[in-house]
């Protein structure tokens, strides 16, 4: 997509803005069906850049770069990209992460005391309501067009389509719905309506998406359906009230049976194969072979303030040298808790800190020294070159959304939660990760080792800052609860536990006010 997306940056500069009432969770996005129309979808091969623009609706925020003209109005640009909320919903809210900047609303998240005014929240829902308006608008236009891989292409909107409702339901509960351009205001479904929507999509469109691995690097195929569902299956008993360990257990299978492998390779020879997933090339180093789903980024032709621009930036400060991380300064922002930290064994290579002038423990959220900061994304290349962009402004790394390893502990937790899977197996494919992550089997463990909070725990090591942990810490009920606490939890030095209805974010309090269908999310 990293090739689609260059045409896709050559048609935007001709296209014309037509604004349409949509109404896609109640959200006024720019709409994508322009350039016209007609020309966009004249054939398959012009619907392939409107494809495009889906698929990018998850990594860039407006039609030149990154600022100006953007996709959604009466938001900052920069800071509303998809993966950039995804992390300071997902990850900032728990133990994973804090930032030292003051924005408004931003310190309010990892303190758990977010308001249904809160512009992060506000802006992911915006967000997400666009994937589902491109996604909408491709899927209906593209439609009239005969050519056989014309249904790949409608496969693949869906699909994203189906991955921004999983996260709507995830952070929001219930959700208006929308599979179609709509001009009247829509009505709210309840999360289990939504997530039985999203099941049947993906178990439509999984005969019609390119079979495992054949399709170019950042399309989905059939893997991505299937990982999708495992991930959703797992969730099911949070979301519905109704477990389907059994299915999270079969997709898993069906995804580590797949084409797709763990990267094992070291190919920067530093001694760990587990950092090259987060390097410059990870498109060609050979992390691809784990990645199933990914938000791709390029410093020169998809720049944005978000994505891994912001993930590399903004974790840079104090003593830190930002050259050696392909960039050309630090913002001095995320860092992570001593939570995290103390998770880490001796010989673990995912233990990324740097320490040096950072402390521990935090005393001072504002202060970027406190916290050890995380190196784990870099913008330089497996033979130690500097990412495209010459300035160093923008990065090059892909951010992974979905990853074989994610899988395999799904496969874990569902087996120990009652699912269908052999716990021999589980054992075995958790070893595959700790193997890479020690380099050698110092680290494995055995069968009497493997208990849900240990799964919970590896989750945390393997995909810190991925944008996974608050879902993680909600499924196992130790979000919102005094079951486990973490450093400013709850706006307490030593954590405390916050109002179970913090589980859920705000619908955005202007969407409520503008659309008297829907209500409010209990607490707010």
């Amino acid at each position: 997509m990293k090739n689609i997306f260059k045409k896709l940056f050559l048609s935007l500069a001709i296209m014309t803005v037509v604004v349409s009432c949509h109404d896609d969770l109640d959200q006024s996005p720019i709409d994508p069906d322009s350039f016209t129309e007609e020309d966009v979808f004249a054939n398959a091969e012009e619907a392939k850049s409107a494809l495009a623009k889906v698929y990018a609706s998850l990594a860039l925020t407006g039609q030149q770069g990154p600022s100006g003209q953007a996709d959604i109005s009466n938001v900052d640009e920069g800071f509303s990209q998809f993966t950039r909320m995804l992390f300071n919903l997902n990850e900032l809210t728990t133990d994973n992460a804090v930032v030292a900047w003051g924005d408004a609303g931003l310190q309010d998240l990892h303190g758990m005391y977010w308001t249904s005014s809160n512009d992060f929240t506000d802006a992911m829902y915006n967000r997400l309501a666009q994937s589902v308006s491109f996604a909408n608008s491709f899927i209906e236009n593209a439609s009239g067009l005969g050519d056989d891989v014309v249904i790949e292409y409608i496969a693949e909107a869906r699909f994203i389509r189906a991955y921004a409702y999983y996260n709507l339901i995830d952070l929001y509960g219930d959700v208006p719905l929308v599979t179609q351009i709509e001009t009247s205001l829509p009505s709210q479904n309840t999360r289990e309506e939504v997530f039985n929507f999203i099941e049947a999509e993906l178990l439509e469109i999984q005969n019609d998406l390119a079979g495992s691995g054949s399709n170019e690097y950042g399309r989905v195929d059939e893997v991505a359906a299937w990982a999708l569902l495992s991930k959703l299956y797992l969730n099911a008993e949070v979301w519905t009230a109704t477990s389907k360990y059994n299915e999270a257990v079969t997709y898993s299978e069906a995804v580590i049976n797949s084409t797709y492998s763990i990267h094992t390779t070291d190919v920067n020879n530093n001694g760990s194969a587990y950092d090259d997933l987060f390097l410059a090339d990870n498109n060609t180093n050979g992390s691809q072979i784990e990645f199933i789903f990914t938000a791709n980024f390029d410093g020169i032709n998809s720049q944005t303030y978000g994505g891994s621009t912001f993930l590399v930036h903004a974790a840079i400060g104090g003593s830190m040298d930002a050259s050696a991380f392909g960039v050309n300064g630090g913002w001095g922002g995320n860092r992570t808790t001593s939570a995290l930290v103390n998770k880490m064994g001796a010989g673990d290579s995912r233990a990324m800190f740097y320490t040096d002038g950072q402390s521990l423990e935090i005393s001072d959220l504002t202060s970027f020294t406190d916290g050890y900061a995380v190196t784990k994304f870099s913008n330089i290349d497996s033979e130690g070159n500097q990412g495209k962009d010459a300035s160093g402004n923008f990065t090059d790394i892909d951010l992974p959304l979905i990853r074989l390893a994610e899988i395999y502990l799904n496969y874990a937790e569902a087996t120990l939660r009652g699912g269908s899977g052999n716990t021999t197996t589980a054992v075995n494919l958790i070893n595959e990760l700790r193997e890479r992550a020690y380099g050698d089997t110092s680290g494995n463990i055995l069968t009497g080792d493997l208990t849900l909070d240990f799964v919970l725990d590896e989750r945390a090591r393997e995909l810190y800052w991925e944008g996974q942990r608050r879902t993680d810490l909600v499924r196992y009920n130790y979000f919102t609860t005094n079951s486990y606490l973490w450093p400013f939890k709850g706006n307490s030095a030593n954590g405390t536990s916050v109002s179970d209805f913090r589980n859920l974010f705000p619908i955005p309090s202007n969407t409520i006010l503008s659309n008297p269908n829907l209500t409010q999310n209990t607490g707010y």
